[in-house]
C-alpha cells in the first residue's frame, strides 16, 4: 500500500474549521465562588441560580430576575428608548461615551434599569430591575427618571412598586446630575406614600452608595436575598477611618436583618411567592 497517497486523501487544513477561542467555547459548568463546588450549569440554572451545595445566590441579570419573579409573558417594558447623553463630556480611561457604547454591546439594553408593568401571581404591579451588568447598576439620569415614571404609573393605575437593587451607586461619569436622582426619586416615592400605594425594596447582591442611601431604603418593606452586600461605604474605608476591626458578616444582608435595618432575607426561589403575598397583605388591607 502506498502511504502517501493514502495521507494524501486526508485534509490536514486547519483554516477550513475554525476553532472556538476559549471565549466563545461553551462552559457546561459552574463553579461556586463560595464553596468551589463545581456544578452542571442546568442544575444551577433549575434553582434560579443558587447553589444547590451552600444556597450561595449568584449574581443574575436582569431578564433571568424578571423570569423567575413575573408571571409568563406578563412583563411589557416602558420607557426603552431612554439612553444617556454625555452632558459634562466626561473622560477618564476612556470617555463616557464608549463605556455607554460597550455597556450596550456587552448587555443590549441603553441603561442599567429595565421598568415596566407585570403580574405577580396574577397581581398587577409595577416592577424596576437593576442590572449590573451595565456599568455596574449604577444609577444615573436615565435610571432615575425611569424609577420616576414607574412610580407616577403606580400612582395612575393604582398600583404597587417594586424596585429590585443591584447596582455600585451613583455614577460618577454623570457627577451632579447623578446625585440629583437620590432626590428626585425619593421625592417621588413620597408622592406614592401620600397615594397610600406600596413600594417594596429587593435588595441584591450588590446593593451600595447614593442607592443604597436613597430609594432603596424607602420601602414600605424592605428585604434582601441571602448573603447580598449592602451598604454605604466599602468595608476598607469605613475600617480606615473608624480605626477599628469590624464584626463578621458585616454589610451582609443577615447582618443587616440583626440590627434591625431591613425587615427580611428571603430566598431567591421563595421570594416570587413572598411578593405576592405582600401585595396581597396591602391590597386587602386598602379595601378594608
Amino acid at each position: 500500500m502506498d502511504l502517501r497517497n493514502l495521507f494524501s486523501k486526508i485534509s490536514f487544513d486547519s483554516k477550513s474549521k475554525e476553532q472556538p477561542t476559549k471565549k466563545d467555547a461553551p462552559s457546561h459548568w459552574v463553579k461556586c465562588p463560595e464553596c468551589n463546588a463545581l456544578m452542571f450549569f442546568k442544575e444551577v440554572e433549575n434553582q434560579d441560580n443558587i447553589c444547590p451545595k451552600c444556597n450561595f445566590h449568584m449574581r443574575i441579570g436582569a431578564k433571568r430576575r424578571i423570569e423567575i419573579l413575573t408571571d409568563k409573558d406578563s412583563f411589557v417594558e416602558y420607557d426603552a428608548n431612554l439612553k444617556p447623553n454625555d452632558p459634562l463630556k466626561f473622560v477618564d480611561k476612556t470617555s463616557y461615551k464608549k463605556r455607554v457604547e460597550e455597556a450596550f454591546k456587552n448587555t443590549g439594553r441603553t441603561s442599567s434599569v429595565v421598568s415596566g408593568e407585570c403580574t405577580i401571581n396574577s397581581i398587577p404591579v409595577q416592577l424596576v430591575v437593576f442590572d449590573f451588568a451595565f456599568m455596574g447598576g449604577s444609577l444615573g439620569s436615565v435610571e432615575g427618571e425611569k424609577i420616576v415614571r414607574a412610580v407616577d404609573r403606580a400612582i395612575e393605575k393604582k398600583q404597587g412598586l417594586i424596585i429590585i437593587s443591584a447596582s455600585g451607586g451613583a455614577r460618577m461619569q454623570e457627577s451632579t446630575f447623578a446625585l440629583m436622582q437620590m432626590a428626585k426619586t425619593s421625592a417621588a416615592l413620597k408622592k406614592l406614600d401620600h397615594a397610600k400605594l406600596p413600594y417594596i425594596s429587593v435588595l441584591t447582591d450588590p446593593t451600595m452608595g447614593g442607592v443604597s442611601a436613597s430609594f432603596a431604603f424607602l420601602g414600605d418593606i424592605i428585604m434582601a436575598e441571602p448573603g447580598a452586600l449592602i451598604g454605604f461605604a466599602g468595608q476598607r474605608v469605613i475600617k480606615q477611618t473608624i480605626g477599628a476591626d469590624l464584626p463578621a458578616g458585616f454589610q451582609r444582608a443577615e447582618f443587616l436583618l440583626e440590627k434591625g435595618s431591613i425587615d427580611m432575607v428571603v430566598n431567591r426561589s421563595k421570594m416570587k411567592q413572598t411578593l405576592a403575598d405582600l401585595l396581597g397583605m396591602f391590597q386587602k388591607e386598602k379595601i378594608s
